[in-house]
């Protein structure tokens, strides 16, 4: 699973030909959450509201950047690094 990008302790990653909807996976110590990237809601998991907060901030400034790699994903071609948080 390749990891895209990482920011305050938060690992952001997606599954090489993985299921319908696009999504991303992140992950906060032992949190884990699944986020849709057209609708940026978590399809499963929890985070806590802080890193929840960021993870969703960060999604909606790279929300074309994570299109891109969910594409590159389901043709299982290596994705392209995604900028953190500042």
């Amino acid at each position: 699973m390749p990891t895209l990008s990482v920011f305050y302790g938060i690992v952001i990653r997606m599954f090489y030909d993985d299921h319908a909807p696009p999504h991303f996976h992140a992950q906060y110590g032992e949190h884990k959450a699944v986020i849709g990237i057209q609708t940026l809601e978590i399809i499963d998991g929890d985070m806590p509201p802080r890193a929840r907060a960021l993870v969703l901030e960060w999604a909606s400034l790279h929300r074309a950047e994570l299109a891109r790699d969910w594409d590159l994903c389901q043709a299982r071609q290596a994705p392209v690094r995604i900028d953190p948080l500042p």
